[in-house]
This record gives C-alpha cells, structure tokens and sequence, in this order.
C-alpha cells in the first residue's frame, strides 16, 4: 500500500512512520509548511510546523530511508485555521483551532492531495485506533494509552476520511515506550519535548493577537440581568468560564467571584455571573459530522458519553438529532461550555461524532 506518512518533526510521527515502514508499506514523508514567515509560528518544544521542525522530520525520514517532500500549505491554513479563529472570537464564540486543522489540513487538503497523487492512505502520530466494526465500515475509537488519547481532535473526521488513515501508534500503551522506541532506532527526535498551544501566535498573547487584528473597542461588562459592573478594554480578549481579568467595578453582594457567561458582540458586551451559572444541562450544534457508520435512525434518543475539551473527562449524555442540530443533554450539569467549542459524543471507546457547539441551555435560571 502506498501510505503518505504526515512528519510534523515530533518523535510521535516519526515513529509511526518507521511503524508504516516495518509494515511493508511503500512510505513517502511529508511535512507540511503552514507559514511563509517562520517568526509567526512557535518554535522549539512550543511549535509544531516551523523550520526546524521541518528540519527534524527530514532527519527522521533520512534515518528511515524514506523519501521526503515539503508542502507548502500557508494559504489553505490562513483561510482556514487562522482567518476562522478569527471569525469564531469576533463572533463570540471559543473556537479549537487544532480541530480546524485536522479536520480541513491534514485530513481534508492533504488527503485529498494524497489520492489525487495515488496514494492509499494518510499516515500520522495521532494516539487513536481504527476498528472494522460488525458492518464492515471502520470505525474511530481511543487509544489505548488513555492519558494520551487523541481521539478527541480526531472526532471531525468523516467515514470516507477514515477509509484513507492510519494511526499506527493506536495500541501503544505509553509515550514513554514510543520514546524508547525512537531512541532504539536512533531517530534525534527521541526526547523533543511536545508541541502545545495555539502554534500561530508565537507569544501565547492570545488577546493581544486578536487585539491586533480585530482591533479592541471598550464596552459594558454586565450581569445577566443586565446592570453594569464594569467595563472591558475588548470582547474578543474574553472567553466563556473566564476568571481572572476582569476588573469589575462592584463586587458581587455575596462577595463571590464573578465569571464571564457570554461574550455579545453585536452590542461589545461581556455578561458575567456566579460559576454555578456556568452550567449546562444542553448543548447543540447544526454544524455535525459521523465519524464511520451513523446511528440508524439519529433523531431517536440514544445513550452516550460527550467530551467538549482535548483533555476533559467524558461525561455521560443523551444525544438526538433534532430540526437539523445535534441536541445532547448530558445527565449532571457541565460547567464552562462556550458556543465554537466542538462536543464529541462516544458511544464506549467509539467516536460516534461530533458537533460544534452554537447554543447551550444553562441549567441555572437567569433570575437566581
């Protein structure tokens, strides 16, 4: 099988590539470009697509003897990642950018770049596994190292993605061990510290960033029942379940901390309120995909776990599909869910799919 191996410079895709190798696959490794101007991206432990990781995936593709190409993907990623973080706060929504990228990056452009090539299938460092379920279709599940399940960020892919990828880190039960594994075949990037946060701010300001882009106009921080207890110097530099930052005016008349509940835009107001108002008891979403074999009949109430963050506990829910939105109800209320987060929902190990968020329902009356 011909396999296009994703080599982001990190020891995790360097290592399923050599796996790909070993399973007698005809690998060819690519490293994605996502910035024509390297000092706008991250770099050392704190990137993930910058010129020395690119330089550290040819290293790793040279010890494998594969061969190795750069693509230059920086329009596709501003139109799609960066332009729609930015969108998604202006709107005041939370949006994940390592969603957007994996779900219109490396499993939407390169894919299809890859079988327009003739390429069998996309290969990456992602800690998930695939199983052929009883239907024959395949199916997105955890990884068997829990702590490191990535099988969150990869609840966007669709059935006919899943046909074409491959994780062959599913089964491995430890990071330690893939790290053993690439100091054993002498790759350099055995101990390269992980990559996090948002790589394309380089400073981690991510509300100087917006503030540079979308400009930062002071407005009214509310309660909910509307009285001013404050102003703010932006609404984009806030997010929903925000503490710190907020420099009200009036404290609250039980002297408990305020949190932010809902950025509004269209008038640059940031509404605050008490945590247990953080609640919710629903979410919904019109923006949904199935990732394999979708329930038979989705508007019928059926049982499952949702997760909103990377690394957030699953908690159990009930899920529908109703007037055109994925509708789930979890069974204790949530705390800190923001519209532009994406919900995805497991049935077992399974990723069944996944939402974005538009509108949640708060489990704590206005009034209280």
């Amino acid at each position: 099988m011909r396999v296009l191996a994703a080599m982001s410079g990190g020891v995790d895709s360097a290592v399923a590539s050599a796996r790909a190798v070993d399973a007698g696959h005809d690998v060819v490794g690519v490293h994605l470009a996502l910035s024509r101007m390297p000092g706008t991206l991250r770099t050392g432990s704190r990137g993930c697509c910058t010129i020395e990781d690119s330089m550290d995936a040819q290293r790793a593709a040279s010890a494998l003897g594969i061969p190795y190409y750069v693509w230059d993907f920086s329009a596709r990623f501003k139109e799609d990642v960066v332009d729609d973080f930015v969108a998604e706060y202006q709107a005041g929504r939370t949006p994940n950018p390592c969603m957007r990228c994996n779900e219109r990056i490396k499993f939407a452009a390169l894919l299809e770049k890859a079988l327009a090539l003739g390429f069998d299938a996309v290969c990456t460092g992602h800690y998930a596994s695939i199983v052929t379920g009883a239907d024959g279709a395949r199916e997105l599940h955890r990884s068997a190292a829990w702590a490191k399940d990535q099988s969150y960020v990869l609840g966007v892919l669709t059935a006919e993605q899943l046909e074409h990828a491959m994780f062959p880190l599913g089964a491995t039960p430890s990071k330690d061990e893939v790290r053993a594994e690439a100091a054993a075949r002498g790759l350099t990037v055995a101990q390269k510290p992980d990559s996090y946060d948002i790589c394309f701010i380089p400073d981690g300001d991510t509300r100087g960033w917006l503030a540079d882009r979308v400009g930062a106009e002071p407005g009214s921080v509310v309660e909910r029942d509307g009285t001013v207890v404050g102003e703010h110097e932006g609404a984009t530099g806030y997010t929903v379940g925000q503490r710190r930052g907020l420099h009200l005016g009036r404290p609250a008349p039980d002297g408990k901390p305020r949190f932010v509940l809902e950025i509004r835009p269209k008038d640059n107001t940031v509404v605050v309120g008490p945590k247990e108002a953080l609640d919710v008891r629903s979410m919904a979403g019109s923006r949904f995909t199935w990732a394999g074999t979708a329930p038979v009949d989705p508007s019928e109430p059926f049982a499952c776990d949702v997760q909103i963050r990377a690394h957030a506990d699953p908690v159990p829910a009930t899920a529908r599909v109703a007037d055109g939105e994925l509708v789930i109800d979890v069974d204790e209320p949530l705390s800190g869910v923001a519209p532009g987060q994406t919900a995805v929902v497991y049935v077992g190990t399974r990723v069944l799919g996944q939402c974005t968020i538009d509108r949640t329902v708060s489990a704590v009356p206005a009034a209280v």
